[in-house]
């Protein structure tokens, strides 16, 4: 009997219906529910807000800049950013399930000690971002800037870095086990030695990491 090869599952895109009612964000869109679902928030800028235990469900955020804002423990479910701005902003320790972010400046955001599911980053800004004790399950970053990016403490399951800059990127401590990086470009990590085993890098990059062991590398 030939043995079946378990298939790693897909990441799955964010399930939004075919049409979605613009809405307008202003005060009294959370007056009365900490809840925001099924809408287009297009081309605002949403300021100051400072919330905790929001939940945001099947939306999708185009063109949109949130300034000097914070959503700790937020819930976001089936949500896509398009050519957004959350530079800053404070997503610490919140459930993100089955999100895209494509072509957004996250700049300096802190998603540290969250849930993330089936989530994409694709073609983002993402440099001195902060995913330290989170949990990333069916998560890829595909063509993006993580340089400074502190992944310290997160866990990698079916995690994926693809084409990304990533130089002096914080992976200490989490298992690199099955965690491909040779696509990517960086002078240095700091990375746990003990937690290496299983990385996949190119041959260019195993002399970065051998001079992390503390190798000598003699040209002839």
């Amino acid at each position: 009997m030939s043995k079946q090869v378990k298939k790693t599952p897909k990441i799955k895109k964010p399930d939004l219906p075919p049409r979605l009612e613009e809405l307008d964000w202003d005060a009294s869109l959370l007056e009365d529910e900490e809840r925001i679902e099924n809408g287009l928030i297009k081309d605002q800028v949403i300021e100051g807000i400072k919330e905790e235990r929001l939940s945001f469900k099947k939306l999708r955020f185009e063109g949109v800049t949130f300034e000097s804002c914070s959503f700790r423990q937020v819930e976001l479910v089936d949500v896509e950013f398009y050519k957004c701005d959350l530079s800053n902003v404070d997503l610490s320790d919140s459930i993100i399930h089955h999100v895209e972010w494509r072509d957004c400046k996250l700049l300096g955001m802190n998603i540290s000690g969250s849930t993330i599911r089936h989530t994409t980053f694709k073609g983002c800004q993402a440099d001195y971002s902060a995913f330290g004790f989170a949990n990333c399950k069916w998560v890829a970053f595909e063509h993006t800037l993580l340089n400074r990016a502190d992944f310290y403490e997160a866990v990698f399951k079916h995690t994926s870095f693809a084409h990304c800059k990533m130089d002096q990127a914080n992976l200490s401590g989490p298992s690199l086990q099955g965690v491909d990086l040779s696509t990517c470009s960086f002078d240095n990590l700091t990375v746990s030695i003990d937690q290496l085993e299983g990385c996949i890098i190119s041959p260019e990059q195993a002399i970065g990491f051998a001079k992390i062991l503390g190798l000598i590398i003699k040209e002839h």
